[in-house]
């Protein structure tokens, strides 16, 4: 009788405890697939929260008064009005390069538009949509006497440390002597002193160099191409969200709307 009573005891007390597994394991399910800001909780709070650069002219970049602005400011907010039905329903947020795939990870913001090119080793981690923009090198210079890139043979051209310009310019110009800066701006230090002739760099950020300054002017070769892509959470939760985001870029670039876009920013 005691045997009986023990296995028993024993016997109910493993289903209790495998009860309690299984609760546990639904709830951290249910829990894990409520983190985060899927499409319906989106629609109930009102508004995007989206992050972007504010210093990057002419994608993402400050004017004069403050303001954000640029060709990822107009996606931004032509997604919040068409995915919630209502001008002002995005909030942005600016955020560095380093954070702009950790901000969606750890769900801090529900989308991220900030130059972010589609690689295969990031789409291991975030979800990329359709290209918005087809970004890649272009060379930059003042030098009047260099209007093609075969006049970079044999001359100093600038170029970012361990960048993949490296071997776009190695490649379409391989005489070229080429000489890595750590920055923006210690390229244009040394154009600007005439220690190399040209910089070789990406479009979209060479682009908003023109427009600044404009004794610059771009070579009309592109030598790469790189898709530019809003980065979206993984997880079937999250699907509403990424296809009606797909859908809308699709339908702004079928219809015109990104291309006026581009043009009205100056980007090539």
């Amino acid at each position: 009788m005691n045997n009986r009573c023990n296995r028993w005891l024993k016997i109910n007390q493993l289903h209790l405890v495998l009860s309690a597994t299984i609760v546990c394991i639904v709830c951290f399910y249910w829990g894990f697939m409520a983190n985060g800001s899927q499409m319906p909780e989106i629609q109930r709070r009102g508004y995007l929260t989206i992050a972007v650069k504010d210093n990057l002219r002419p994608l993402g970049f400050r004017d004069v008064d403050g303001n954000l602005q640029g060709l990822e400011i107009d996606l931004a907010k032509r997604l919040g009005f068409d995915l919630l039905g209502k001008p002002d329903a995005v909030r942005l947020q600016p955020v560095a390069n380093s954070d702009r795939l950790s901000v969606v990870l750890n769900k801090k913001v529900d989308l991220a538009i900030a130059r972010v090119t589609a690689t295969e080793s990031r789409s291991r981690v975030v979800s990329l949509s359709v290209p918005y923009y087809y970004d890649g090198t272009l060379v930059v210079t003042k030098d009047t006497s260099v209007s093609k890139l075969g006049d970079l043979a044999n001359r100093k051209v600038a170029v970012i440390n361990e960048s993949s310009t490296i071997a776009d310019i190695r490649y379409y110009v391989p005489k070229a002597e080429l000489v890595g800066v750590s920055s923006y701006e210690s390229a244009r230090r040394l154009t600007e002193n005439n220690t190399v002739v040209a910089f070789a760099a990406d479009a979209s950020v060479l682009s908003g160099w023109v427009q600044e300054y404009p004794q610059y002017r771009l070579l009309p070769t592109k030598l790469s191409t790189e898709p530019l892509s809003v980065v979206m959470p993984k997880g079937l939760q999250y699907d509403q969200l990424r296809r009606q985001v797909n859908q809308a870029i699709a339908k702004y670039t079928a219809d015109g709307w990104l291309k006026e876009r581009v043009n009205y920013w100056g980007l090539p």
